[in-house]
């Protein structure tokens, strides 16, 4: 199967949601936080900094639990419409 490469758009999007990622797990120990959402800590890594810029809905949701940061907050950063913490 043949991947078709993603726009700018798309990776922009997926900074933006490693950024609101890696803002709320703040101090939290990436390695507990990959943990509690079933992933691997370089997994965790890679989506914080835009190396996978569209983790899958599970992946996202459950980094989201594991951190607390409410599922709607992760969308509006990948919408890139974010009022009150990061600017889109």
């Amino acid at each position: 199967m043949v991947r078709v490469p993603l726009t700018p758009e798309q990776l922009d999007a997926g900074r933006r949601l490693g950024a609101v990622i890696r803002e709320a797990r703040g101090d939290l120990d990436p390695g507990a936080v990959a943990a509690a959402a079933g992933i691997s800590p370089e997994t965790l890594r890679k989506i914080e900094v835009g190396r996978i810029p569209s983790p899958g809905f599970g992946t996202v949701l459950a980094v989201c639990e594991a951190i607390g940061l409410p599922l709607d907050e992760a969308v509006e950063a990948w919408k890139g419409v974010r009022p009150g913490r990061l600017a889109g």
